[in-house]
């Protein structure tokens, strides 16, 4: 790379390309070791500083130290691993009420039929109808259900609607 001055690491003597921000402080290339020669270089230098050879000595930094580890008990000590949990409740399975009360099913609001249930089936709905209105929604809501309720309360053998398939009607003008 042009214009780019290379630098000959302090530890393994190889050349490299500092970082660009850095690259005045830079002595040391990015390898593994070379890093941990710059660190250990590093920390030699701070405690050559006479300002810092008492630092962590005397009866000052002993205090300091049971100070700041009574304000932050338990600290050093190591957590115990936990089991992974799941990221998701498993799924408990809900138990279909057989009823035969459909009457209230006929005369309720779309909002009323479908106000515990997602969007997403209202979404659904629409999609398979056809229609935004909630007028159409709601009949063909009241029409799956009433569907839903003969296939798993079947009044006689086959239900109400016996073996024929069922095709929702299409799109309403």
């Amino acid at each position: 790379m042009p214009g780019i001055k290379r630098k000959k690491c302090r530890h393994c003597h190889t050349l490299f390309i500092p970082d660009p921000r850095n690259r005045n402080r830079q002595h040391y290339c990015q390898k593994p070791v070379c890093r941990k020669a710059s660190k250990t270089a590093s920390q030699k230098r701070w405690l050559e500083k006479p300002d810092n050879r008492d630092h962590f000595r005397g009866p000052v930094n002993v205090q300091r130290v049971q100070q700041w580890r009574e304000e932050h008990p338990g600290y050093w000590r190591r957590k115990p691993k936990t089991t992974s949990d799941a990221l998701q409740d498993p799924l408990n399975q809900q138990d279909i009420e057989k009823t035969n009360n459909n009457h209230e099913f006929t005369d309720s609001t779309l909002q009323d039929l479908l106000n515990p249930q997602p969007s997403v089936i209202i979404g659904i709905i629409a999609q398979l109808t056809g229609s935004a209105l909630q007028d159409d929604i709601a009949m063909a809501a009241r029409r799956m259900q009433q569907f839903g309720n003969d296939i798993l309360n079947p009044q006689y053998e086959g239900g109400r609607h016996g073996n024929q398939a069922t095709h929702l009607p299409g799109p309403y003008p």
